[in-house]
């Protein structure tokens, strides 16, 4: 079964901006942006700045101490590793300066850790690591949003195969592309509720639907494809906080957001618990599953002064200091009931000898306001713009998660055991 619609980000800015400009705090339903959604199973470097790597990357004992998820942004005039004229690989929901993005102040700021350095990207070294390996990003736009970062930030040394037609016949939505040299796959699992999902409402899908989740239940689009990935990373958010009706054993237990008589109301919180209790534990058990999962946290939105279609917007140019805005209210409550669940996954992991792994990214991106697309953006299906406050621009700071992603690796690698990586902070 398939519906389409746009994911449109509906939201709001829901960190506490220390600044003297007031900022309207609006509620939040559907914050998904521009693409059809479907739920269900059934070149090289020219004139762009772009930085020089890292070769050879050794990591001390010190760094492998460092959180490296605590610091600030700082500026980096050397700017990014990419744009749109070197890498073709850039959709245009996420292309700013393809649709005319005025500022570039945001292309020139990089994550400073407070006790080390973090290492620039290095593609050579990125390809020779995953060499004759698989990985998958399993979830929402968003984390599609990273795995085009990691097809850029790649781009100028090797150029991928799109083979995805050999695996799906839904090809916009389970990619996968292929580095002959490497012999490595880079795919994309589309799960944005990671459980067994279908729309309640018989009519079709609008906006206003109401999703059934069946959160005890895993969605086979992504499970049944995951056994032969070497990586994963799992993440999802913005997608909780529609309508939707909770079912556990077949059975409606509660909603979010439903406006049902006699139908409990349990907040977003509950299902987007059980959801990644119901992802991590299949993980876990899956019989032919023994690869490495990266945990990627809840990344915020940044609308202000109005949901998304009453005005609101991320026009901010400048990333927030530590000073100007706190994490707390509901993103903290979010951020918090998902690292727990991943807390538990993660010991009974380690029982097992599967390594789980976190990137801790909420707090970083949430001093991000000016890294989105907001008007700069197209849909890939319509000749429309959206004020998109929810995924990030290419280049931008998202490429940050793949600079966290290439540190952690490189300690795997370097290790006996995970057990000095980081993981919960």
């Amino acid at each position: 079964m398939k519906f389409s619609t746009d994911e449109v980000p509906n939201g709001k800015f829901y960190a506490r901006i220390k600044t003297p400009k007031s900022v309207m705090l609006v509620p939040f339903t559907m914050l998904l942006l521009m693409l059809p959604l479907s739920l269900m199973r059934n070149s090289h470097e020219s004139s762009s700045p772009v930085l020089s790597s890292v070769s050879n990357l050794n990591i001390t004992e010190t760094e492998k101490r460092c959180d490296i998820f605590s610091g600030k942004w700082i500026p980096h005039p050397e700017g990014p590793y990419y744009n749109n004229e070197t890498c073709n690989l850039i959709i245009d929901q996420q292309n700013c300066i393809k649709f005319g993005r005025p500022d570039r102040d945001y292309l020139y700021w990089r994550w400073k850790p407070e006790e080390c350095e973090l290492p620039l990207f290095d593609a050579n070294q990125f390809l020779n690591l995953v060499s004759g390996k698989k990985i998958a990003f399993v979830g929402d736009s968003v984390g599609r949003n990273q795995m085009r970062s990691l097809l850029c930030l790649l781009n100028h040394v090797s150029q991928p195969e799109d083979i995805s037609h050999r695996y799906s016949s839904d090809v916009a939505y389970f990619k996968r592309y292929f580095y002959a040299d490497y012999n490595f796959t880079l795919g994309n699992l589309w799960s944005p509720y990671f459980v067994r999902a279908n729309d309640a409402d018989q009519n079709g899908h609008s906006y206003n639907s109401i999703m059934k989740l069946h959160l005890d239940e895993v969605d086979e689009a992504w499970a049944s494809q995951v056994e032969s990935f070497d990586i994963v990373i799992i993440s999802a958010g913005h997608w909780f906080f529609r309508p939707v009706l909770y079912y556990e054993n077949n059975q409606l237990v509660g909603c979010n957001k439903c406006g049902m008589e006699n139908v409990t109301d349990f907040g977003h919180y509950y299902g987007y618990k059980k959801a990644f209790r119901t992802a991590f534990r299949t993980l876990i058990n899956l019989k032919n599953y023994k690869g490495d999962t990266f945990f990627r946290t809840f990344s915020p939105s940044h609308f202000e002064n109005g949901d998304w279609n009453k005005g609101g917007n991320c026009a901010r140019t400048r990333p927030f200091t530590k000073e100007e805005v706190k994490l707390d209210g509901y993103v903290l409550e979010t951020y918090l009931t998902q690292v727990n669940e991943f807390k538990e996954a993660e010991k009974e992991a380690r029982m097992r000898g599967l390594k789980f792994l976190m990137l801790n990214t909420t707090e970083i991106m949430l001093m991000r306001p000016d890294g989105h697309p907001n008007g700069y953006g197209h849909s890939m299906d319509k000749n429309v713009t959206l004020n998109d406050c929810v995924h990030w621009c290419l280049p931008g700071p998202v490429d940050t998660w793949n600079e966290f992603f290439l540190y952690m690796m490189n300690i795997e690698t370097q290790t006996s055991t995970g057990s000095k990586v980081e993981r919960v902070f």
